[in-house]
């Protein structure tokens, strides 16, 4: 009987310590999701918040709460962070008022806040920090500006690819290693709607696509690579780089088939080759290199429509974008510097009044009377016969821009 009594004395003790080491280990994690003086949650949340996947920025600004990238609870629980979109933008020479009023265009009817990185050459950096700073105000972006790079050894043969710098474009995966997806855009690109619109194509991509870009040309009899490329090119009539949608993530660890060697390259070691193989046969730079890249790697890439890269190709001589004819320019690619002569005058009214808008709502709002105005001036052109697209989407995106609660625009 006493043996039983022991045994029973015992399993009730085992029970009574179990219970109090259990409160002592409640009572230690309250404490701590209390957000104690220096506690370790707070060093973690500190940590957390470091992560912005900048890169090796020579200049970094930040606008507002997009700056804020995470907050913790009063319990210690890591709430989510509101994504970014990544935007990313080279400029070079006399490139500054139009990169600027690009980037003034994506803030005007982004919905989620941006994160703008800028690789220009050193003398324009002041001139963007100031104008950026200037904008601190609108609390819905941040920015980072980087110097022009190329590796060391064939820095001078990249730079002059084409046009100045525009070759850095190849390289953003390798230097902005953090990012894991970023839209890059060139700087005569115009938003006509949220740029969130486009990021959300990423959601689009199948396991095997790593990047999103439109078709050179919707009308073969007048397209250049089926005519003129001296050089393997993407599908019918191949694709432009002015608008270019990546997960960059995939793009770094891509083995891609090539026409050098048998051996599959990652993304690093495949450029190089390219250029020395068909430096003599190209024509648009860096653009032609990605057409051959992709030319071997078909299911890696994801074509979005016309509308969403609408140059002066689609309406030049004549209509040719289907999907903008139904829906409206999303983007507009004002390239040829169609922004600056009077060629395309349709083009140039757009680029214009974005230029001149001021972030102020009665602005934005007021902006369409007049520029319609302009655009009819136009109808002596073929673009300017259909000006109608070019603010269709527009009229939209600033009605859901009036709609949204004032916080949110």
């Amino acid at each position: 009987m006493r043996r039983y009594l022991r045994v029973v004395v015992l399993c009730l003790a085992c029970g009574f310590c179990s219970l109090l080491y259990a409160f002592s280990q409640l009572a230690v994690s309250l404490e701590e999701g209390a957000g104690g003086v220096g506690g370790k949650p707070q060093a973690a949340a500190a940590s957390w918040l470091g992560g912005d996947g900048r890169g090796a920025g020579r200049g970094v600004g930040s606008a507002g709460p997009a700056a804020h990238h995470g907050r913790s609870d009063r319990y210690g629980v890591k709430m989510q962070p509101t994504e970014r979109v990544h935007l990313a933008v080279v400029a070079c020479g006399e490139r500054l008022e139009e990169t600027v009023t690009m980037l003034k265009s994506a803030l005007i009817f982004s919905i989620k806040p941006l994160q703008f990185h800028i690789f220009a050459e050193d003398q324009l950096h002041d001139s963007f920090k100031g104008i950026l700073d200037s904008w601190s105000f609108l609390q819905t972006f941040t920015y980072s500006l980087y110097p022009i790079t190329f590796p060391s050894e064939n820095a001078a043969e990249w730079k002059k690819l084409f046009k100045p710098c525009a070759s850095q474009r190849l390289f953003l995966p390798l230097i902005l290693k953090e990012v894991d997806s970023l839209l890059y855009v060139d700087t005569d690109i115009l938003f006509l709607r949220p740029v969130d619109d486009i990021w959300s194509l990423l959601k689009k991509f199948n396991s095997t696509q790593i990047a999103a870009m439109a078709p050179e040309h919707e009308e073969p009899r007048i397209g250049w690579y089926n005519r003129f490329a001296r050089h393997p090119y993407y599908g019918k009539t191949g694709v432009n780089s002015g608008v270019m949608l990546m997960n960059m993530t995939r793009m770094r660890r891509k083995y891609f088939k090539n026409d050098m060697t048998t051996v599959r390259l990652r993304w690093g070691d495949i450029l190089m080759p390219l250029l020395k193989k068909y430096k003599l046969n190209i024509t648009w730079g860096d653009q032609d290199l990605l057409n051959i890249i992709f030319f071997h790697n078909p299911e890696s890439l994801f074509v979005f429509p016309c509308q969403w890269n609408y140059r002066p190709d689609h309406c030049i001589y004549g209509s040719n974008c289907q999907e903008a004819e139904e829906e409206g320019i999303f983007i507009l690619h004002g390239n040829r510097g169609v922004y600056h002569d009077d060629k395309q005058p349709a083009f140039r009214a757009i680029y214009e009044a974005l230029r001149n808008c001021s972030f102020e709502d009665d602005h934005i709002h007021s902006l369409l009377k007049p520029l319609e105005l302009e655009l009819q001036k136009t109808v002596h052109t073929y673009c300017g016969k259909i000006y109608k697209i070019f603010i269709k989407q527009l009229t939209k995106s600033i009605q859901d821009r009036h709609d949204r609660p004032p916080k949110e625009r």
